[in-house]
């Protein structure tokens, strides 16, 4: 049986006012309460690297349930760009990728370093009209950053496809909050320290199994041999298989922390997440008089960041990106905080 929202609620503090998951999650009570352990017993000299393997491989089998994939198909890193750029190293030269324009720079920047990348950027509701055979990889998020405006994945896969082009999806603003399936992608990435709720550094490649041999894992280290302890020194290389090879080591802290986050999130009917943070996020919207969007992330014209700072001045944590004001609604959240933001704003709008 899943967890209740009211129940996964319970397991996070104060988080009235708290509208920026779409930034940097709020740690569960298991996350602080793991983290404490952890940090006591390092303290008093009781941990060692071995230590941490069991809490890695529950984090990478958490991930793969949550994701719908075979944890043979899970890496392990730290940040997405760095994942991104193990993608970026293995297209041949001439490759053309196509991205979404105002697309976040971790999915961009590493194909734009290389200057024999073609990098083409297009309206994201554009994306699957514009794959061509020519297209090599197309790298967009399930959901956009600056905007909260949701990709059509079905229609993107369905021409990638057709046109052999491979698949590289962003899953960090889904995940956690919109149901995902990274089994439909050829390669995904994800970090978890957005709606995921865990510590920076915890961070997921996913890859399609008639690929694992095909990506040259050129970020291989001792984490990345088949015996990560046999793996440490010489050169006499024996990479694990599936898509452990292309792990890196750990964050171990990050880990520990994770792994309670990730059975929280595990543990939730996400399409209910979903329908909760899309009616508080259409629910403000039509409170301040604003076009209606069914998202757990809307945004409203905010150039000169004047709306973000009302509610920061009314003790409500929210993010401007891109010349907007956005609002992050997670399963925390409630009807108080769309009538906080909705008070606040309206202020400003008499004022001018």
């Amino acid at each position: 049986m899943a967890t209740s929202l009211a129940r996964a609620r319970a397991e996070f503090g104060r988080t009235s006012g708290y509208l920026a998951a779409a930034s940097m999650g709020l740690p569960c009570r298991g996350t602080v309460e793991a983290l404490r352990a952890d940090l006591d017993a390092a303290f008093d000299g009781g941990r060692t690297p071995a230590d941490y393997e069991e809490v890695v491989a529950r984090g990478r089998a958490l991930y793969a349930q949550l994701a719908d994939v075979g944890v043979d198909d899970v890496a392990l890193g730290s940040q997405t760009s760095v994942l991104a750029g193990l993608v970026a190293a293995w297209l041949p030269a001439g490759s053309e990728v196509l991205t979404v324009e105002g697309e976040f720079t971790s999915m961009t920047y590493p194909f734009l370093v290389r200057p024999d990348l073609t990098v083409r950027a297009v309206p994201l509701g554009d994306l699957a009209h514009a794959i061509h055979a020519g297209t090599t990889l197309v790298a967009f998020s399930s959901i956009q950053s600056a905007t909260g405006d949701l990709a059509d994945v079905d229609a993107v896969v369905r021409q990638a496809e057709r046109h052999g082009a491979r698949t590289f999806c962003d899953l960090t603003q889904a995940a956690g909050v919109h149901p995902v399936n990274a089994a439909q992608f050829d390669i995904t990435v994800c970090h978890a320290y957005k709606w995921l709720c865990s510590p920076r550094g915890a961070a997921f490649l996913t890859v399609r199994g008639d690929l694992h041999d095909l990506i040259p894992p050129v970020q291989a280290g001792w984490y990345a041999g088949r015996d990560v302890w046999a793996s440490i020194y010489g050169i006499t290389m024996d990479l694990a298989p599936g898509a452990r090879r292309f792990d890196v080591s750990p964050v171990w802290p990050a880990w520990v922390g994770a792994v309670p986050a990730l059975e929280l999130f595990a543990s939730l009917d996400i399409d209910e997440v979903w329908r909760h943070g899309a009616e508080l996020g259409a629910m403000t919207l039509e409170a301040l008089g604003e076009p209606v969007q069914h998202q757990a992330v809307v945004t409203v014209a905010d150039e000169d960041g004047e709306k973000l700072r009302a509610l920061t001045a009314a003790g409500i944590r929210a993010s401007g990106r891109a010349g907007r004001l956005r609002l992050a609604f997670h399963l925390w959240n409630d009807e108080d905080d769309v009538e906080r933001v909705a008070r606040a704003l309206h202020r400003t709008r008499t004022v001018v």
